[in-house]
């Protein structure tokens, strides 16, 4: 196997966590700034306040996505398998 293939795997890998990752984070993130910021403006310092909408966004979130996470895994590690014989030389 050549640096050239390793390093497009890695490239690959990266690419893919990144795009997993990306509306979890992203809409966790946007949420976590409105409830900061209606913390902020209400002066409220309430824990639960806090911690409630972002565990929500967050399994809503997962709940939202699975399907298309679970296409981009599978696409992923299909490809990643399904050229084994290449890797092995």
């Amino acid at each position: 196997m050549t640096p050239d293939a390793v390093s497009e795997i890695i490239r690959q890998c990266l690419w893919t966590a990144f795009w997993v990752g990306l509306p979890i984070l992203s809409l966790c993130f946007l949420v976590g700034a409105v409830v900061s910021l209606i913390q902020v403006l209400t002066s409220m310092q309430d824990s639960a306040f806090n911690t409630i909408p972002r565990l929500l966004a967050f399994f809503a979130t997962i709940i939202v996505f699975l399907p298309w996470t679970l296409e981009r895994l599978v696409t992923y590690c299909v490809s990643i398998l399904g050229n084994l014989e290449k890797y092995a030389r």
